[in-house]
């Protein structure tokens, strides 16, 4: 697997959602997962028993209903991670007995390896709104991820969490490369600057500002200008212009 190739996300990686009670963040949970790549979602004991299907669940999906029409509801954690060989619990306050608590960056590269090697199937488990994880429920997982936050107010909304944490799981198993949304600048080559130069000191000339007796360093600083820009053929194309018109504007005074 390349740095550039997703790991294949089918069956291991489960997003577990505890007593959820705002369906509006079921249905953003389950656009945060697909924007990611993933797809298992299980909901342990929601609020509404119909949240999957509830106009503003399916609302706040956004274009995930897929997401949704495949998730399961199931009555307890167990059931949630049946199958699944590595828990990880989400959450921001440590506690003073359970697993070991990490930044999300700090284990998953790691654990990614081992899903990569065939040894894993990880879950992420995130608490409800109100109250977050239980201790009962952290203590069923193997490691607990804290989203770095600041120290004075760190409470996520439940759907940003699952977003964070699908994001770094993403990049440790291997991100698809970002594509471009414009097209690739080459800058323009001497020749091409050399003559905008030119065409420049003309036009200064011209107008006055530059004179031809006593340059002093007006154009190697230009010159130095231009490198530093970087320019493309195009930008230059479009300075060459303005040249063009102020020369002309000036002869017809």
């Amino acid at each position: 697997m390349t740095a550039n190739t997703p790991l294949s996300t089918v069956d291991h990686t489960r997003f577990v959602l505890l007593n959820t009670s705002h369906a509006g963040n079921v249905g953003a949970a389950a656009r945060a997962m697909k924007v990611m790549g993933f797809s298992d979602l299980v909901l342990v004991a929601p609020r509404f028993d119909d949240v999957l299907s509830r106009e503003e669940t399916v609302a706040m999906a956004s274009g995930a209903a897929d997401i949704l029409v495949r998730a399961r509801i199931v009555a307890s954690l167990a059931e949630a991670l049946e199958g699944f060989t590595f828990a990880c619990a989400t959450a921001m306050t440590p506690r003073d007995f359970g697993p070991p608590t990490f930044a999300p960056r700090d284990r998953l590269p790691a654990l990614a390896g081992e899903v990569a090697a065939g040894v894993q199937r990880v879950a992420f488990v995130f608490g409800s709104e109100r109250f977050g994880m239980r201790n009962d429920d952290v203590w069923r997982c193997h490691a607990c991820l804290s989203i770095p936050a600041a120290p004075d107010y760190g409470s996520l909304n439940l759907a940003q969490a699952v977003q964070c944490i699908a994001y770094d799981w993403r990049c440790a198993l291997g991100a698809w490369p970002v594509q471009p949304r414009t097209a690739e600048t080459v800058p323009a080559d001497g020749a091409a600057v050399a003559g905008a130069l030119a065409h420049w000191q003309q036009v200064l000339e011209q107008i006055g500002f530059l004179d031809p007796a006593a340059p002093k360093r007006l154009m190697p600083r230009l010159q130095q200008l231009i490198h530093r820009a970087q320019p493309t053929a195009e930008e230059l194309h479009i300075l060459r212009g303005i040249a063009r018109a102020v020369g002309k504007a000036r002869s017809g005074e």
